[in-house]
């Protein structure tokens, strides 16, 4: 199955579950897919392991990354520019919108309810079942109902991202895509896709998974490790 995605997208997700990486990852696959990408770092949660930190990848590789100024770039302040007003108003390709964790991060997204009155939203939440909290169906669906009060917005799919960095494993993907499955059909949504490491790839046997799957190239690092080399992350076909 391939991985088309376009419109207003807005990555939630509770505090850890990599949806930042994730946000990244799909911008850069959609980008060498040919489609027109624009990445908004709404995440005025964490100051740190977000978009921005992969900004000048991403920049070369021809994604536009929509960020705060210079001068409030390391700050955990709630600004919105009117560039990201501008970018829902007239979105093009892929809108996509990085929001910050939990309920909290997705308060962002009501102050941004006229920039999006009228328009076709996918609002999809990144479930990771190695994150306290999100480690059941019920605790993501709690999750969820947090999120959607705060952002006065629907979730509308499920992305599984059983990602625990270096210890991931073939049996992590395929054990996260089923939870995946059970929490995207408890909520009533659909499952997106699923997310696995770039080197698992290749040896992750997908005859069971029946979603597309995103290949992830680890940006967000600490400083004394370095960030994958951002390519065409190519999504696995089923079958």
């Amino acid at each position: 199955m391939k991985l088309e995605i376009s419109g207003i997208v807005i990555i939630v997700g509770a505090y850890g579950s990599g949806k930042t990486e994730v946000a990244i990852n799909l911008a850069v696959h959609m980008n060498a897919k040919g489609t027109s990408v624009r990445l908004a770092d709404l995440d005025l949660v964490n100051p740190y392991f977000r978009t921005r930190e992969a900004r000048q990848a991403l920049r070369r590789l021809g994604i536009d990354v929509v960020l705060p100024p210079a001068r409030y770039m390391q700050a955990d302040l709630p600004i919105l520019t009117p560039e990201v007003s501008g970018m829902l108003r007239h979105p093009s390709g892929l809108t996509l919108l990085d929001v910050g964790g939990d309920d909290v991060g997705a308060t962002v997204l009501a102050a941004l309810a006229d920039s999006m009155a009228g328009k076709t939203l996918q609002v999809l939440q990144v479930i990771n079942p190695h994150r306290p909290g999100t480690d059941t169906v019920g605790g993501c669906l709690k999750m969820r109902r947090a999120i959607e009060a705060k952002a006065r917005m629907t979730i509308t799919g499920i992305i599984g991202n059983a990602n625990i960095m270096e210890e991931t494993t073939e049996q992590d993907i395929l054990g996260g895509y089923t939870f995946a499955k059970q929490v995207a059909e408890a909520g009533n949504i659909p499952l997106v896709f699923i997310t696995t490491p770039a080197a698992l790839l290749t040896r992750l046997d997908k005859k069971d998974i029946h979603c597309p799957v995103l290949a992830l190239r680890r940006q967000l690092v600490p400083p004394w490790k370095r960030a994958d080399a951002l390519e065409a992350g190519a999504s696995a076909s089923n079958g």
